[in-house]
């Protein structure tokens, strides 16, 4: 796997542009089109929001993404905290069937992401939560 770019700040959500802007800037690189490179933005900034409202409870902690390209070609994006374990991927998808007015509020983010992302993963490593996204 070759790195790109990587970025680590405090999980603020006034630090979302910087880290939206570093993934973009990536996905352009790698020649994605601007669709993809839109979708990839908004699939790192649904995870981004949640580690920041959730993951330290209050708190401020960090989030370091790094961006890569896999052997495959496939954009990577890997985005890390050390936050409270949540593995998104045991999440069921919400029921869109109701009319909007009807449906529970919330929950749309993690379903947003595996929409979006060919592949999502986590795992959990020693007191790290890794997310990593798939393009």
């Amino acid at each position: 796997m070759r790195q790109l770019s990587k970025l680590k700040l405090p999980a603020k959500l006034s630090n979302l542009r910087k880290f939206i802007d570093l993934v973009s800037k990536c996905a352009e690189d790698q020649g994605m089109n601007s669709e993809k490179v839109t979708d990839i933005g908004v699939a790192t900034e649904e995870a981004l929001v949640n580690i920041c409202n959730y993951a330290y409870q209050g708190k401020i902690g960090e989030v370091k993404v790094t961006c890569m390209v896999d052997d495959e070609n496939r954009f990577i994006i890997e985005i890390e905290d050390r936050g409270i374990p949540f593995d998104a991927k045991l999440l069921e998808d919400p029921n869109l069937t109701p009319d909007i007015d009807q449906r529970q509020v919330g929950g749309l983010g993690v379903f947003i992401i595996k929409e979006l992302m060919d592949d999502v993963q986590y795992r959990r490593e020693e007191d790290k939560n890794i997310l990593i996204l798939v393009a």
